[in-house]
């Protein structure tokens, strides 16, 4: 794990990729590794009520990567804070690599810091305060946001105000004009449909006024075709008696010559008796009574074929009134049959008028029907549209609340926030006091991790040349106060013991010559009330100190 980073570099790869197993001739590539850290928490020094920790991280060839923490999926993020305070964490240094400690003492104090701050616990409190200020700007700027939006939100309210009053009273004038057009439309449909009923009544009159016409037209017809026979009849008739005239005014004809010729009879019968005297009388006699009864025949024929003329002539009279009136009554029926079809020809157009005008007005009632249905349609969709207004008007009253609420809530929030970086700005003081404290600790520690052990080297190569050993390994101590003898001596106790000046002299110059670094040296043979506690002789690079 190393200090914590994920570099390929610390996995001795070029890239994160390098880590998933790419394949062999006789095996496919895998598309993903896996590694599972489990941790013995049994001293709860994880901040988690488990007493085994198990951290898996899975990494895909695509470069992605899933977290779990005893099985369950997490963040990074998660994994980073669960180890920060067991000082295992990202960029942290419990596990120090190869060439870290190179590194570190050569870096430069502004370098050490990160180090110097993860040592005294720090670092999770920077990181943490570092967050808290984002999250603190974060919530300024939201508050900033949320406050200019609550102000322009105030700025709107009343112009929205109005407008909501606005759309209330158009609604209201819109809902009345169109319940004023919808009654308009009822009373016009229905006008429409009283007038549409009387015009069917119409109709149905003239359908029977038709009927009747037609009825009566038939009688005429029938009477029509009466009359005509019966004038065909008196025709017949008239031509009969006409007939019998001819035949009656040629017997009248013949009477009369007969008449005449006895009439000339009789004349000569008085004129010439002589001439007669040679006739038979008794044949004058038949024949005179012959003549006489011829003659009374005659007219008794006369007298009948007379009686028979007046009849005729009656009756013909009788037949010429009957065919003149047959005549009247058949122009009649012919003028009555013109004006029915007349009438019926101007029924029929009336009927196809109304029927025309039914039509229209049914049309008409369509339309209406289709304007009542699309103005009860706008009726729905403006009441909605005024619904959603009051809708919105609400919700701007409920937003202007929960703006305030939400405002209140934040600058309470912000409150807490001030407290908390007032608190976070008096540990951050604790410390860095904390971390200045320590600096000069490292720094005494780089001073000594620099220098190199000239004690160590002066031991093995000049061992029995004046140089008896550390002094830790020549003090002998009671029990019970190696504490007390360590706290006297303090750095001493790393110190070479020597025989005299002389050796201590000999032992600075080979350390000198060899560069063998810095040694701590006590002269054995110092009067013991004048060696101060703590004296000590060092040499560094052949300098007395």
């Amino acid at each position: 794990m190393g200090d914590g980073g994920a570099g390929a570099k610390t996995l001795r790869g070029g890239k994160m990729e390098d880590v998933i197993f790419a394949g062999t001739s006789s095996r496919a590539p895998l598309g993903r590794a896996e590694v599972t850290v489990t941790i013995d928490n049994s001293d709860n020094a994880l901040p988690i009520e488990y007493t085994e920790v198990s951290i898996t991280r899975r990494m895909f060839r695509d470069g992605a990567s899933e977290y779990e923490i005893n099985g369950s999926s997490c963040r990074l993020m998660d994994v980073q804070e669960l180890l920060s305070d067991s000082g295992i964490g990202r960029e942290m240094h419990v596990i120090v690599g190869q060439g870290k400690l190179d590194e570190i003492l050569q870096s430069r104090p502004e370098e050490r810091r990160a180090f110097i701050e993860e040592a005294a616990g720090v670092l999770k409190h920077r990181k943490r305060k570092e967050k808290a200020l984002r999250k603190l700007d974060a919530m300024a700027a939201n508050l900033a946001r949320l406050t200019d939006l609550t102000t322009e939100l105030r700025r709107q309210l009343k112009p929205l105000g109005r407008q909501a009053e606005v759309a209330r009273r158009a609604a209201t004038i819109q809902a009345d004009l169109r319940d004023a057009r919808l009654r308009l439309a009822a009373d016009d449909l229905v006008g429409r449909r009283a007038e549409r009923a009387s015009i069917l009544d119409a109709e149905n009159a003239m359908r029977r006024e038709h009927d009747e016409a037609a009825a009566r037209l038939s009688v005429a017809a029938e009477e029509l075709a009466a009359h005509e026979a019966a004038l065909t009849e008196l025709s017949q008739r008239a031509e009969a008696v006409q007939h019998t005239w001819f035949g009656l005014s040629a017997l009248a004809e013949r009477v009369g010559a007969t008449v005449r010729i006895a009439s000339e009879r009789a004349q000569h019968l008085d004129v010439e008796p002589v001439a007669a005297s040679d006739t038979d009388p008794e044949a004058l006699e038949a024949e005179a009574e012959r003549v006489a009864a011829a003659e009374q025949q005659l007219l008794a024929e006369l007298a009948a074929a007379r009686t028979r003329l007046d009849a005729a002539r009656a009756e013909l009279s009788q037949r010429e009134r009957q065919a003149a009136e047959a005549d009247r009554a058949h122009l009649a029926a012919v003028r009555a049959e013109a004006d029915r079809r007349e009438g019926l020809a101007r029924l029929a157009g009336q009927v196809e008028t109304m029927r025309a005008r039914v039509e229209s007005i049914d049309d008409s009632v369509a339309r209406l029907s289709e304007r009542i249905d699309e103005a009860a349609a706008r009726a729905q969709q403006a009441r909605a549209e005024f619904e959603a207004v009051q809708g919105r008007v609400g919700e701007l009253d409920q937003g202007e609340v929960g703006l305030d609420e939400q405002h209140e809530r934040t600058v309470a929030a912000l409150r807490l926030a001030d407290q908390r970086v007032a608190e976070l700005q008096v540990a951050e003081r604790d410390a860095e006091r904390r971390v200045a404290s320590l600096r000069a600790r490292i720094d005494a520690l780089s001073v000594g991790l620099d220098r190199k052990d000239g004690a160590a080297w002066l031991a093995r190569n000049h061992g029995g040349a004046g140089v008896l050993g550390p002094i830790a390994q020549l003090v002998k101590v009671r029990p019970g106060y190696e504490a007390a003898l360590a706290a006297v001596l303090g750095a001493a106790a790393d110190a070479l013991a020597v025989d005299g000046p002389g050796a201590a002299r000999a032992a600075v110059s080979a350390l000198k010559e060899a560069d063998g670094g810095r040694a701590a040296l006590v002269l054995s043979d110092w009067p013991a009330r004048t060696i101060p506690p703590r004296s000590y002789l060092a040499a560094r690079g052949g300098h007395w100190i």
